[in-house]
């Protein structure tokens, strides 16, 4: 009776009766079941990454090309504004990595090697200025330090009116650069750190090694390449940031290779197009020297690991536990509690530099930013939409490429794998000239142009966050049996059948967390839509640059600190959802 109630709850196509098994295999042997994958499906996912992925690179490429043939935009090359703008690129992103190594190395040691307590919650705060927006970390500590901070001049502590502003200088980007991509050495170095062999740490220790020589002489070389990788992504991440380099260096003077790239579109004139490609394509050059000397670092070493991995708690700190706890817990109250308290404070007051007491405490900016801004009002509602399609919309393109990579080993996985990656790992301003440079020109046939419209951010968005949609989804594909879609196509069921009652179930947990991973990055990306905005465009992170631009300050806090509470909240429910994702999806859990 079990038995036969179970059969009738399954599909219709699982109900395979056990006397037909011989039809059934004589079905299979003639050809008569589906097959694997139908026809279509290859051509649709190459024709989905070459529009979004490959078309605008090679635009890119064409663009400089040309610029270099013809000769009327490689003048830009040799101008000092260009040399000035390389200069501080390498010195902000080299500054930027130092300072994201030792922060995000101090940390990874600690969580992944000693026994210090609440290492959930230090992970998942340690995260939050990665996910936070450049421009709000940026904001946030502009107004925490300088003469005119409220919460200095509530606390009586801020310095002489005419005192300079420290962070108007490239040590001050360098700094805040090091904040925001800390977290990129701490997930690469902490995954080497947890695969370190216990049973040689142990053997050391029993061999009466130090806790330095342990360290120095086992732990270290073993979690080189995580550093090295960390570091590489750190550069690489500076070098095309613009949030923050706007933010602190437009003011005092200070441009980036980036922020020069957004002028230069701004006062848009002759050749731009070709100036904009050629600057590109130096930060692309950049970029990719960060990620072959990475290459060049780890070649010609051997890093396999003999013997039981996860060393974890492999140091009992003891008495010095709660000391070690206090230094974390510290250094996350100077790097992200202080930078937000001050933010919080500036859109509470009337004005920058007034004091927060109970005589000045307002909810003014709130009300304007939510209720009578029409340009926040717009940006929010553009934001929402941009980020919610193309969160929806990035599946119907990753689950298929996921379902081909796990399926079909070999250049087809790779090819795939390539063209996905390349666009997430460009910056983001090579990526927004590629498609301006893709869709300046009408469509052919349809005589219609998409520059200037939503429209071309929502594709940039696609080809910028579809790596990022894909690897939940990929996780869930590799940890699903191969076996139950198998029966499925045996007992007679398509492929959209096998897809609609077989995969996307098992899929859906990892699918919702990409569709909550693409909508928490793009909801705050400032980026790639600085340079493809247009009137009634604009986005929450261009609101807030151009609200802090125009002098605006307590409005642009007030919407800081929105998102910053969009960003806390998505993240929870993330968390929430844990326990039914697959293992590596949430960053602070891997």
């Amino acid at each position: 009776m079990l038995e036969r109630n179970d059969r009738r709850s399954r599909p219709r196509w699982l109900r395979i009766p056990f006397q037909s098994r011989t039809q059934d295999v004589r079905q299979v042997r003639v050809g008569a079941t589906p097959a694997a994958e139908p026809c279509w499906l290859v051509p649709f996912v190459f024709a989905c990454l070459f529009l979004i992925c490959l078309l605008p690179l090679v635009s890119l490429a064409k663009a400089g090309f040309a610029g270099l043939v013809s000769g009327r935009s490689i003048g830009v090359l040799s101008e000092p504004a260009t040399f000035a703008a390389i200069r501080n690129t390498l010195l902000t992103a080299t500054g930027g990595m130092v300072v994201s190594v030792v922060i995000g190395a101090l940390f990874a040691f600690a969580v992944a090697l000693t026994d210090v307590r609440g290492k959930l919650a230090l992970s998942f705060a340690f995260m939050l200025p990665m996910m936070i927006p450049p421009q709000v970390t940026a904001l946030a500590w502009v107004e925490m330090t300088g003469p005119a901070s409220p919460l200095l001049k509530t606390l009586g502590i801020a310095p002489p009116l005419g005192s300079p502003q420290p962070l108007y200088s490239l040590a001050g980007i360098s700094l805040l650069l090091g904040v925001q991509h800390a977290p990129l050495v701490f997930l690469a170095l902490k995954a080497g750190l947890s695969a370190s062999p216990r049973d040689g740490v142990e053997a050391a220790r029993l061999a009466g090694a130090t806790p330095f020589r342990v360290i120095s002489d086992i732990v270290a070389p073993l979690s080189l390449p995580g550093l090295i990788a960390g570091a590489a992504i750190a550069f690489v991440s500076g070098v095309g940031n613009f949030g923050i380099p706007a933010i602190l260096g437009i003011p005092a003077g200070i441009e980036v290779l980036p922020t020069l790239i957004y002028t230069r579109l701004a006062s848009f004139g002759a050749g731009t197009f070709g100036e904009i490609a050629l600057l590109s394509s130096l930060i692309a050059v950049i970029a990719a020297a960060g990620l072959i000397l990475q290459q060049r670092a780890l070649s010609g070493r051997d890093y396999r690991i003999i013997g039981l991995a996860g060393a974890n708690a492999a140091f009992t700190l003891g008495r010095y536990r709660p000391v070690v706890e206090l230094a974390l817990v510290a250094i996350l109250f100077f790097v992200l509690a202080a930078p937000l308290a001050a933010l919080v404070a500036s859109s509470l007051v009337p004005a920058y530099g007034v004091p927060l007491n109970l005589q000045t405490v307002s909810l003014r900016a709130y009300e304007e930013i939510l209720f009578r801004q029409a340009m926040t009002l717009k940006a929010l509602g553009n934001s929402m939409f941009l980020a919610s399609t193309a969160a929806i919309g990035l599946l119907a393109v990753s689950v298929p490429a996921a379902y081909l990579m796990t399926r079909r080993k070999g250049w087809l996985s790779n090819t795939l794998g390539i063209l996905i990656e390349i666009p997430y790992a460009l910056p983001g301003i090579v990526l927004a000239v590629a498609f301006i440079l893709t869709f300046a020109a009408p469509l052919p046939l349809l005589n219609v142009s998409l520059y200037g419209t939503i429209w071309i951010i929502l594709i940039a968005y696609f080809s910028s966050f579809l790596a990022v949609s894909l690897k939940p989804v990929m996780s869930a594909f590799l940890q699903m049996d191969p076996s139950l879609e198998e029966a499925a196509r045996l007992a007679g069921a398509g492929f959209l059948r096998r897809m609609r009652d077989v995969i996307l179930p098992l899929v859906a947990p990892a699918a919702g967390a990409a569709i909550i991973l693409v909508f928490l990055i793009a909801a705050n990306e400032l980026t790639v839509s600085a340079l493809l905005w247009s009137a009634g465009t604009q986005t929450l992170g261009v609101a807030i640059f151009n609200l802090d631009d125009s002098g605006s300050s307590d409005l642009a806090a007030a919407l800081s600190v929105l998102v910053v509470v969009m960003v806390v909240l998505l993240m929870a429910a993330l968390e929430a959802l844990a326990k039914y994702l697959p293992e590596g999806v949430l960053p602070w859990r891997n």
